[in-house]
């Protein structure tokens, strides 16, 4: 076994069941200002008005179709100041749309040089972080740092932990100043399996801009029906009144394993594109696009998300195909709920 193929079991071995670390690129924003409540209420999915101080939820901007700008977490700093944070490079697309509604309201919003680094596994609250939280709650273990560092709980199916979002110390960068040096770091490729595995959507990826909530099970975490008005709020509410059924859905999908770094294929081995259309066993109908792919450690075998058509229930065995340098590639794969590890 190569050493990055070690390194990859040992820091998804941390991820699943100790304790690991990754620097995660987020793009941060700050809003305030005396209306920065109620205006974020009619943009917002999640009930920011009734957010406490310290509080902090997933929501989502949509447009006014009800389809997905983006995916979204909301931090109420104080009264009339938010912290929010999103995938890294839908910081414009968040700032951009949020200035787009903004009429005769007293709000300021900006970007913030700001750092996260995400902590998972369930040994995290033991002993991750150096950074002590001033005041943090009990219950949530939700907490700021004397730095003005913010600890935000984080619950994914099968795996927990909080990312910590703020200023990066200096010098080191934030995983050193913040985090113990007996955590492992961890790379791209551990965070992206158990990412996928827990059936994690992203911006960009799983969620463009023709995505709507109920697609990517999304409405749960982030929708309040009790808040009152918001924008895109007509389609969202009425395809979950009718049980939101929808076209397609997310799923995982688990491929046909292979050696460390890739699907057994017909010249080898390798991981499927993002993008590699997903067909019906027969090759009939194409279901869908893988969006993401990763190579999982624990179930030895190549693990994705993809958008697929509602006559694909999982379980379900499908066929991703793709072309590489030397012609066409394919490989079986089955279909399964998410998440893909408990």
């Amino acid at each position: 076994m190569t050493g990055a193929a070690t390194n990859l079991g040992a820091e998804y071995e941390a991820l699943r069941h100790g304790v690991g670390a990754h620097q995660l690129d987020r793009d941060v924003l700050s809003v305030s200002g005396a209306d920065a409540a109620s205006y974020l209420q009619g943009q917002c999915s999640q009930d920011v008005e009734g957010m406490p101080i310290g509080g902090s939820a997933d929501a989502l901007l949509l447009s006014p179709q009800g389809k997905i700008d983006a995916l979204v977490r909301v931090t109420r700093r104080a009264a009339d100041v938010f912290i929010i944070d999103t995938d890294a490079g839908y910081g414009e697309v968040v700032d951009a749309r949020l200035k787009r509604f903004r009429l005769r309201v007293e709000v300021e919003i900006e970007p913030l040089p700001w750092s996260c680094v995400a902590i998972r596994g369930p040994e995290a609250d033991g002993w991750a972080v150096t950074l002590p939280a001033d005041g943090a709650d009990p219950g949530t273990g939700a907490g700021v740092g004397p730095d003005g560092v913010l600890r935000l709980p984080v619950e994914w199916p099968g795996l927990s932990g909080f990312d910590l979002v703020g200023p990066s110390p200096a010098p080191g960068g934030p995983i050193d100043g913040w985090v113990d040096p007996g955590v492992l770091r961890c790379g791209d490729a551990a965070w992206e399996a158990v990412r996928i595995e827990a059936g994690v959507p992203v911006n960009g990826r799983e969620i463009t801009d023709s995505t709507i909530a109920a697609e990517v099970g999304l409405v749960e975490r982030t929708v309040s029906f009790t808040k009152g008005c918001f924008t895109g709020q007509e389609l969202v509410a009425r395809l979950d009144a009718r049980g939101s059924k929808v076209a397609r859905k997310m799923s995982g999908l688990v491929l046909g394993a292979g050696a460390p770094g890739g699907v057994e294929g017909s010249a080898g081995y390798e991981l499927p594109p993002t993008g590699a259309a997903v067909l019906t066993v027969d090759g009939e109908f194409e279901v869908g696009h893988l969006t993401s792919v990763a190579w999982s450690p624990g179930l030895r075998a190549a693990v994705g998300l993809a958008l697929l058509h509602r006559r694909i229930a999982p379980p379900a065995q499908v066929v991703v195909c793709w072309t590489a340098d030397g012609g066409p590639r394919q490989a079986a794969a089955e279909a399964r709920p998410l998440p893909l590890v408990e």
